[in-house]
């Protein structure tokens, strides 16, 4: 049961493990009391939980995920995002209906993971938030090491180290680029990553990638990604300050473009500027779709969280609108979730869809899409199986990693937590 707390303004506000907490989202980490069926790590294989679509009224209570209220979907041609295909219109459409098997475990007695890169070898580095260490996992044998702790680390609330990427050029320049929070900011710097060097001891000094991403207790975004284009995104959070959000000044409430280098991107709305698309709230999932166009998830309030397509200099409506509202100058999302439903973090592209892990929701969505629209309703997978959910990286084909999110002060860890797991998805 969820605990019903009184916050400063003596308004009763339900805690109920929502990382995107904040004004209007609880904090606080309520104890599911789910059944996951996993026992000393052992796995639970082809275990797929199907959520109904609902029938009630768009927009009511009980509405279907994604389906309220009613808009008009973004064009399937329309790409915005850099190299985005023409073609789109001629891609298979995903199905209706998926599916998922958890394949097997990789890693268990993990830390408060959050982000994840793969190196070109197939071994993940993985992000400690509240230790601020990195590690290396070997699939093959589960096999975790530290490979060293990043300096200037304050972890808090949901600040600590964040999102985690390897350079495109890794092969020559060993650059590992982390997202993280700092005792005055947000910010993203990159460590040289020498394997030779004993565990521990393996990475070089942080050099600031950018600085000045607004900090807060909650909201502090913190996915970082390189595109297609081989530029660097970040999303960031407006850290409670709603306001922060539709200011283009501010980095916070931000989907961010810049070189690997940190600066701004020729085709960026601004010349001068890193912002690539404003109006969000709390942004904490990136992916691209197979025709280069870009994803990505983001915690409503009270209401709905979104499933955006993002288009450059576009505004996503935070905190004038949430969800679907169909009000001129803002793009509605494509797809939306009451936040017991999802609280949405990491997403991923693979069959035709749009996977999105989901942290208060405690299942992974899939969004099966025909271009930028989808056919079908948002379906849910592994319900309360494995708790929230936090990271979820393509492997490409038919192949994903599922990171759990239990031991970040909010779950109800047990045994093994957490843990990453593979997944074999259509």
């Amino acid at each position: 049961m969820r605990q019903r707390v009184k916050d400063g303004r003596g308004l009763g506000r339900v805690y109920g493990g929502s990382c995107g907490g904040g004004p209007g989202r609880g904090p606080g980490g309520g104890v599911s009391g789910r059944g996951r069926g996993v026992q000393g790590g052992a796995l639970l294989a082809g275990c797929a939980v199907l959520l109904a679509a609902g029938c009630a009224p768009a927009g009511g209570p009980g509405a279907a995920p994604g389906s309220s209220p009613p808009r008009a979907a973004p064009s399937a041609s329309g790409s915005g995002s850099p190299g985005g295909a023409s073609g789109a219109a001629q891609r298979p459409v995903a199905p209706a209906k998926g599916s998922v098997t958890v394949a097997g475990e990789i890693a268990k007695d993990l830390a408060s993971p959050w982000g994840v890169a793969v190196l070109p070898d197939g071994d993940l580095l993985v992000a400690s938030r509240d230790k601020g260490t990195i590690s290396r996992v070997a699939p093959g044998t589960g096999k975790v090491t530290q490979i060293g702790e990043v300096p200037g680390v304050d972890p808090g609330g949901e600040g600590g180290l964040l999102g985690l990427a390897v350079s495109p050029s890794y092969a020559s320049d060993r650059m590992v680029y982390a997202y993280f929070t700092t005792a005055s900011d947000n910010r993203i710097a990159r460590m040289r990553y020498d394997e030779h060097r004993d565990p521990g001891q393996q990475l070089g000094a942080p050099d600031t990638v950018l600085r000045g991403i607004p900090k807060g207790v909650f909201h502090n975004g913190g996915r970082i990604a390189f595109g297609p284009d081989r530029m660097l995104y970040a999303g960031t959070g407006e850290t409670g300050e709603p306001g922060l959000a539709q200011d283009k000044k501010s980095l916070g409430g931000k989907i961010l473009r810049m070189t690997p280098d940190g600066q701004p991107v020729h085709g960026n709305p601004e010349a001068d500027s890193v912002v690539y698309s404003y109006g969000h709230r709390n942004v904490q999932g990136l992916a691209w779709d197979q025709d280069k166009r870009l994803w990505a998830s983001e915690f409503g309030q009270n209401t709905w969280d979104e499933l955006n397509l993002v288009e450059p200099g576009g505004n996503y409506g935070w905190p004038e609108a949430e969800g679907k509202a169909g009000r001129p100058g803002f793009r509605d999302p494509v797809a939306v979730w009451r936040p017991d439903e999802a609280s949405p973090s990491g997403i991923a592209w693979a069959q035709g869809s749009v996977w999105m892990a989901g942290l208060k929701g405690e299942r992974l969505w899939r969004i099966p899409m025909a271009g930028a629209v989808p056919v079908a309703a948002p379906e849910a997978f592994l319900e309360g199986k494995y708790g929230r959910l936090r990271s979820v990286i393509a492997l490409g084909g038919d192949r994903l990693l599922l990171v759990t999110s239990e031991t970040d002060r909010r779950g109800s860890p047990q045994p093994g937590d957490d843990r990453i797991l593979t997944l074999t998805v259509q």
